[in-house]
């Protein structure tokens, strides 16, 4: 497992590296790139380039780390992508099930494989499952995620390609928003952002601003109308 910059975290866990696109979300997509260069500079978890592969050999990083740590999981891929086993989905899930000590966040854009996992087994309270919704377009994941049993529920919308107006957020327990980064950066407007925020106080959902992204992100930073927004769901290990 490794240490990470990604605000809402602590950690990133990758038994499986690779995925594919599915969705405008995922156009200028920072783990390709990043899978891209880290193929470039040798390392042997990305001979494959961006091509899903499964790293067995690190799926029981987590019972060995014994200090409480909050980590995201496949930050590299989507653990519900369509080539991924249901095999091999139990067994990172019996791994986070025995590993109390941790809180694992899981997200996906497969939201319809997230409900169905859902549907046949129990989401350890330990783990939170997250969808991406980067628009209106994609409303279906937010009523998968809303269908699926599982004690603590979250939304990134991340990057933020549209409004997002009509959304029901009362059972979801987190939101984060923020622009895409990168050399390709999309439009993210305040409004867009103002309106979730807003949205997400009249429900009582907690509400994380990461950035505003664009090609130099630590330049443009994370306020929003001169305030810094970063809560969270109560973390019990």
């Amino acid at each position: 497992m490794n240490k990470t910059s990604i605000e809402w975290t602590e950690n990133t866990w990758n038994p499986i590296t690779g995925c594919t696109q599915v969705s405008d979300g995922c156009k200028n997509c920072y783990a390709k790139r990043m899978a891209k260069r880290l193929e470039a500079m040798g390392n042997p978890r990305y001979v494959n380039g961006f091509k899903l592969t499964i790293h067995e050999d690190l799926f029981i990083q987590p019972l060995l780390k014994k200090k409480s740590q909050v980590i995201f999981v496949c930050s590299m891929s989507d653990l519900f992508h369509e080539d991924v086993s249901l095999d091999i989905i139990d067994q990172l899930f019996d791994i986070m099930e025995m590993s109390t000590q941790h809180i694992f966040q899981v997200l996906t854009k497969r939201s319809h494989r997230l409900l169905e996992y859902s549907q046949r087994r129990h989401i350890p309270d330990n783990v939170w499952v997250g969808v991406s919704l980067e628009s209106e377009k994609v409303i279906h994941r937010l009523h998968d995620l809303n269908s699926t049993i599982a004690k603590t529920k979250f939304l990134s919308c991340e990057p933020l390609l549209s409004d997002i107006e009509t959304c029901d957020f009362k059972d979801i327990d987190w939101v984060v928003v923020g622009g895409e980064s990168g050399p390709y950066a999309r439009e993210i407007k305040e409004e867009w952002v103002i309106n979730i925020r807003d949205n997400c106080q009249r429900q009582g959902v907690k509400f994380f601003f990461k950035q505003w992204g664009g090609v130099n992100k630590k330049k443009n930073g994370r306020l929003l109308e001169g305030k810094i927004y970063d809560d969270m769901p109560e973390v019990n290990y």
